[in-house]
């Protein structure tokens, strides 16, 4: 009996009467089916199941079907100590950030002090620093250059001409006004002129000449104030007390010879109803009423005398005397 092929059927049964059996396709048939059979695509068996059966419809289980169409996936209970270690994650994470961020501010504040110190410390350094250039400035100033003093000093520094006689005098303070000038010098120059009634003198460098007039005079310090009618730079006045020992520098015209320097120290200062200030510089007649200069350019005295038969003796009448008698420093 010849079998019959009937598509949809299984083989062996019988189909469409005189209908052969196609040929065996190799794309259509089963390698793992047993030798005879076949199958079309539409037909191919399910591959067997791996694991757990699939639940029928309408039964429950801890399964899922596998998107793929595959083995179910069992579905398995999140456990306690998962749940516990989620909570705690981020709470870790909280505590290393906060525990970063407090390191971080301590190091940061620990930093800010040692700038801080550091600043402070510079600060005393440049303070010290600030102290100490004072302290050379000031020795500095009190270094002895009788060739800078002299260069500073000269030009307010004339011989005067009271009739016959000759001496010196030197502008002073800045007091005069009206583009005057007000000039210290000895009475006993300009005596003659002042007890003749006379009240004109001359102020003489160079080639220059420049007419003056007697002001006021103090026969008891031996002291005369002159006025001229020229703006003459007028030459500070120390401030502080004389101390024996410091250089002074003497201007005069002695023997007439204008812009004569001679250089030495304060020997003594000498009080008493008339305050003297005694000076080793050499002075010879001409140079009274010139002025007695220490190392900072201000004068300190109003030359007026030496001592006779003897060497290195010189007198000068305290500049704040002068200051005093006249008010005009």
């Amino acid at each position: 009996m010849t079998t019959a092929y009937d598509p949809f059927g299984v083989p062996g049964q019988s189909g469409v009467p005189g209908q052969r059996r196609p040929p065996q396709d190799p794309l259509l048939s089963l390698p793992d089916h047993p030798s005879g059979e076949w199958a079309t695509a539409s037909r191919r068996p399910a591959p067997p199941r791996v694991g757990h059966p699939r639940p029928a419809r309408g039964e429950t289980g801890p399964f899922l079907a596998s998107p793929a169409g595959g083995a179910p996936y069992p579905v398995v209970a999140e456990p306690a100590e998962v749940r516990r270690r989620s909570r705690l994650g981020p709470i870790l994470v909280a505590v290393v950030l906060l525990g970063g961020a407090g390191f971080m501010a301590w190091r940061l504040d620990r930093a800010d002090s040692r700038i801080n110190d550091r600043l402070a410390a510079a600060q005393q350094r440049e303070s010290e620093l600030t102290e100490r250039a004072d302290r050379l400035e000031k020795r500095l100033a009190g270094v002895f250059d009788p060739e800078a003093i002299s260069s500073s000093v000269l030009p307010s520094v004339f011989r005067v001409r009271a009739g016959d006689f000759t001496g010196t005098a030197f502008s002073v303070g800045d007091e005069a006004g009206g583009g005057k000038s007000n000039l210290l010098t000895n009475f006993h120059v300009v005596e003659s002129v002042w007890k003749s009634g006379g009240r004109k003198v001359f102020l003489e460098r160079g080639k220059d000449e420049v007419s003056a007039t007697i002001v006021k005079v103090s026969e008891g310090e031996d002291l005369a104030l002159l006025r001229a009618n020229r703006q003459i730079a007028g030459l500070a006045t120390a401030p502080e007390p004389v101390k024996p020992g410091q250089q002074v520098v003497v201007v005069g015209a002695p023997l007439g010879l204008e812009d004569t320097v001679t250089t030495g120290v304060v020997s003594a200062f000498r009080a008493g109803d008339g305050p003297t200030l005694q000076f080793d510089a050499p002075i010879n007649p001409g140079n009274s009423g010139g002025p007695v200069v220490n190392a900072a350019d201000e004068v300190i005295g109003v030359a007026t005398a030496k001592a006779r038969d003897a060497e290195g003796i010189g007198l000068a009448v305290p500049i704040k005397t002068a200051c005093e008698t006249f008010k005009i420093c």
